[in-house]
């Protein structure tokens, strides 16, 4: 005979890195917040990434939090690639790992930005990075000024009846044509709807796979420099 007496929940906390990096001339600038995709993490990103350092910016790198396990056994913990929500094809698991995700990617900013002068915030995110990247812009709107979504589809239909609270947001979508990981038509149909709406949102189709190219980063250069920020080289 058995009796369950007690069942419940409690927290587990781990620690996840962050990497900030400032580049340009001292004083007031806006802040980059990179979201990288699954299987990827803050060390890897960075190096994909580099091209978009010649934006004088405060760039700020956040690893996601769930670990990837590494079955060839050749790297070591901290090397291994990450996952930033839990997806079991349920919208609500869905929805719920993207908020939780994104009190977390809150409560590194909140952190920091009592330190930095920041003049406007921008999210850059690619992949599994590029859904919270927009889910973070729509829920968190009053923090964000303009989100670069690589790869990914922004969930407008969470926010169905809110859309009024981003029309401050520029977004800019890039997408690859041969991208058979997440098809192109489907984001290209989310910025039409932003747009509609009367929102500043540009979508880029390029002819790319599934993968961050050196394109996808000068589209999303040049479009930074069109809407003034200063690139430095």
């Amino acid at each position: 005979m058995s009796e369950v007496l007690v069942s419940g929940k409690s927290s587990f906390k781990i620690e996840v890195p962050y990497k900030l990096i400032e580049t340009g001339i001292k004083g007031k600038k806006p802040l980059i917040v990179y979201l990288h995709g699954f299987k990827q993490n803050i060390a890897l990103f960075e190096k994909l990434t580099s091209e978009l350092k010649t934006v004088e910016a405060y760039h700020l790198f956040i690893q996601a939090p769930y670990p990837v396990f590494d079955h060839t056994k050749s790297r070591k913990v901290e090397e291994w690639g990450r996952s930033w929500y839990l997806y079991d094809g349920e919208q609500d698991q869905f929805i719920k790992s993207l908020e939780l995700a994104s009190e977390f990617i809150q409560e590194v900013i909140d952190t920091l930005l009592p330190n930095l002068n920041v003049s406007r915030v921008c999210l850059f995110g690619y992949s599994m990075g590029g859904y919270l990247g927009g889910y973070f812009a729509m829920s968190r709107w009053k923090h964000v000024n303009e989100a670069i979504i690589v790869g990914a589809r922004i969930k407008t239909e969470v926010f169905e009846d809110k859309l009024e609270q981003v029309e401050h947001i520029k977004f800019l979508a890039i997408h690859g044509e041969y991208d058979s990981s997440v098809l192109a038509e489907p984001q290209a149909k989310e910025i039409k709807k932003l747009i509609a709406f009367g929102i500043d949102a540009k979508f880029a189709l390029l002819k790319e796979k599934h993968k961050l190219t050196r394109p996808f980063l000068d589209t999303a250069k040049e479009w930074l420099k069109s809407i003034g920020y200063i690139i430095i080289s």
